[in-house]
């Protein structure tokens, strides 16, 4: 709802929205209210306001049913009644759906966000603008996990027995609180004198984040969601944590905008911040960057022309730093209430468990970029090309070091190297019109990007990707980041007769045959180790494309958008871990199609129970097209839609994720690394390992698009 007069204006929203997950107890549900105003105090002064709140409420789940479902017995059944398939006896993995019967996790986020901005225009070419925004963010967590019985009159299983009990209920609660505002405070000039045209911006930033989390847990807590309260629960399995963070930035900025004539235009920008994100000698941080462009297609040489209807070549220079990482990073804190033993009495104290890096500072991305935009043939056919060369510079990353450092967790978070991004990205797009009925629309675009990392401070690699037979990936100079380093499978051995000449001699037929490509000295030495690994590629594609087209007639559209990759390789890390319990469920292809005396040329290696070692057996092709979005509406005409003071009405289906073509074996070959302790998210270092993934999910919609 939206109107307004000369003084006031106004828009408010409210909606709704609720979503079903593909695990049977995964939802989502929202409200939102939103609210926009705008006053016009005076000729010179004008007053904004913009208030939003949503309430959210969700179901989250562990995605490890995903890995439990995979490996469990199909002869067991899931459930018949009220009682669940006993996997655990046929298999030892926990069945999923008890699981999710049997673990609830949900929370409630309330959110209020706000911005308050004063424009005053003391002249008619300088504006002060001056905007306060908060971001208020409460959210609770209730995880609530049941007990049950394997054995008696109470237990939950079809076949009783097993390793699958709990034996006491738990109760975990949290209660996290965020605050964060921004207030942003510019002067903009703008100027023109002939065909001289200025635009001209000083400000500054603050900015404030607090977070405050509080948990506690209990066991035995009664089961009726009524009484789940950390009070119900026994005194003996009290558990409390109090933690929280803040931080601050503050930023000076400048900023130039000229054209002469619309012709040729520059933008110069300088910005210094400062973060409490590091050490006082390095608060600060100063960033340059500048664009130029040359409207080819303005000058008069161009007007006698008919090709180009736009040509614009345009360059930039540029600077951005990041201090995405945890604000205590440059301090040596010590924790408190550690458990220690002397003999047999436990006392509690206080020890330094995390090594900080005093000299942190600003991780920094160079950037140059070279482009040409272009339309002709009446703007039928615009397009881009760009040729980009991206450096980051003090790149902060966590890097192993030796467990007998004090540092608990084995990781370091410094400016620990240095990398670049190197490529170009074409972009083509053709409109054109059949009639006055019918038009079509068809565009796509390329990019060719090269990674590689061009210095490592202290020089030593970064070993990654680390599972029970050791790590996966190496980064070091010269090759990309997170790259896969690994042993290279080179087939299966087929009978004795291969073993006996191989570096091997331990092996058996139908295990899988390595190539033996060096060692301590730099020689093939007869036996398979780490000097035998060797670089296999990474999740880095080498090529990113995309896809889009459309049609319309009449009063119908259709639109349909596809993207995809190649170049790229994913480690199945669920392919090398399944297996190696007897009781694991086994894929068709591998029970039927792995290495026997009467199978003897097959490519799978022989039914074992040891996790076979790092290698190029579970390193897969990560290429895949995906049609992403398809879509298909019909607008009622205007004249229907007149007689009921209806503006518009547009009715749509769409099909979102609708296939993807793919070689790779795994869920899916569009990998998101969500983080851990030791690693952001989205961490290149172990990027593209596949181990717990999420499918991809499908979504049918249908809707209505309404304006009165």
């Amino acid at each position: 709802m939206s109107g307004g007069s000369e003084k006031i204006n106004y828009f408010l929203s409210a909606g709704y929205i609720t979503e079903e997950g593909i695990v049977k107890t995964n939802d989502f549900k929202r409200f939102t209210l939103r609210s926009n105003n705008e006053y016009k105090i005076s000729n010179a002064i004008k007053l904004s306001t913009l208030i939003s709140y949503s309430r959210g409420n969700s179901r989250d789940v562990n995605l490890a049913v995903f890995n439990n479902a995979y490996r469990a017995a199909p002869y067991v059944a899931a459930k018949q009644g009220n009682l669940y398939g006993n996997t655990s006896l046929s298999n030892n993995v926990s069945n999923p759906l008890l699981g999710l019967d049997k673990n609830y996790s949900g929370g409630i986020d309330n959110r209020l966000q706000s911005t308050v901005a004063l424009d005053i225009k003391p002249v008619k070419w300088l504006t002060f603008h001056s905007s306060f925004g908060s971001d208020l963010d409460f959210f609770n967590n209730t995880a609530f996990a049941y007990k049950y019985a394997n054995i008696g009159t109470s237990s939950v299983f079809i076949e009783q027995g097993g390793n699958e009990v709990r034996q006491k209920s738990s109760l975990n609660i949290n209660r996290n609180n965020t605050t964060r505002w921004v207030w942003d405070n510019t002067l903009t000039a703008v100027k023109s004198f002939g065909a001289h045209n200025f635009t001209l911006l000083a400000g500054t930033t603050a900015e404030e984040f607090t977070f405050n989390s509080l948990s506690g847990s209990r066991t035995d807590v009664p089961e009726d969601r009524n009484e789940w309260y950390l009070g119900t629960g026994t005194t003996s399995s009290v558990n409390n944590d109090n933690t929280g963070d803040k931080y601050h930035r503050n930023s000076y900025i400048g900023r130039l905008n000229y054209n002469y004539d619309e012709r040729y235009l520059l933008t110069a920008t300088i910005r210094a911040d400062g973060t409490s994100k590091f050490a006082s000698n390095n608060h600060w941080g100063y960033f340059p960057s500048v664009g130029v462009g040359w409207n080819i297609s303005k000058e008069s040489f161009m007007s006698s022309q008919k090709i180009f209807d736009n040509l614009k070549l345009r360059g930039s220079y540029g600077k951005v730093g990041n201090d995405q990482i945890p604000s205590n990073t440059y301090l040596n804190l010590a924790s408190i209430n550690l458990p220690y033993f002397f003999g047999t009495t436990p006392a509690f104290g206080i020890a330094f468990t995390q090594l900080p890096d005093p000299n942190v500072k600003w991780e920094i991305t160079e950037e140059y970029d070279l482009g040409l935009d272009f339309a002709l043939l009446k703007n039928r056919l615009s397009g881009e090309v760009d040729y980009y060369n991206k450096k980051v510079n003090n790149a902060l990353i966590n890097i192993n070091i030796p467990g007998t450092l004090p540092d608990a967790d084995s990781r370091y978070t410094t400016n620990a190297a240095s990398f670049e991004n190197r490529g170009v990205e074409v972009t083509l797009n053709w409109k054109d019109n059949v009639g006055k009925d019918f038009g079509y629309n068809i565009g796509g675009n390329v990019s060719f990007n090269t990674n590689k990392i061009t210095g490592l401070y202290g020089g030593q690699a970064l070993l990654d990707g680390g599972n029970a037979k050791g790590f996966t990936t190496k980064s070091d100079n010269g090759v990309p980041i997170g790259s896969f380093f690994l042993l290279q499978a080179d087939g299966v051995f087929k009978d004795s007769a291969q073993i006996a000449g191989s570096a091997q001699p331990g092996a058996q037929p139908g295990d899988l045959r390595y190539k033996d490509i060096s060692g301590p000295n730099g020689k093939p030495d007869g036996k398979i180790d780490d000097f035998d690994r060797a670089y296999s590629g990474s999740y880095q594609p080498k090529m990113t494309f995309g896809i889009n087209g459309g049609v319309n007639y009449r009063n119908f559209d259709l639109s349909v958008g596809a993207f995809g990759t190649t170049g790229s390789k994913i480690y199945n890390g669920k392919k090398q871990s399944t297996g190696t319990d007897q009781r694991d469920n086994i894929e068709t292809k591998v029970a039927n199609g792995r290495w026997t005396p009467n199978n003897p040329n097959s490519d799978i290696p022989r039914a074992s129970l040891t996790q076979l070692p790092n290698s190029t057996y579970f390193l897969e092709s990560g290429d895949f097209l995906r049609i992403n979005n398809l879509t298909i509406g019909y607008t009622v005409s205007e004249k229907v839609l007149s007689r009921y003071k209806i503006q518009r009405l547009r009715v749509y289906a769409t099909a979102q994720n609708l296939a993807t073509f793919t070689k790779y074996s795994g869920f899916t070959p569009e990998l998101y690394n969500p983080g851990d302790g030791s690693h952001p998210a989205g961490s290149a270092l172990n990027a593209g390992i596949e181990l717990n993934a999420f499918p991809s999910v499908r979504t049918w919609a249908f809707g209505i698009n309404l304006s009165f």
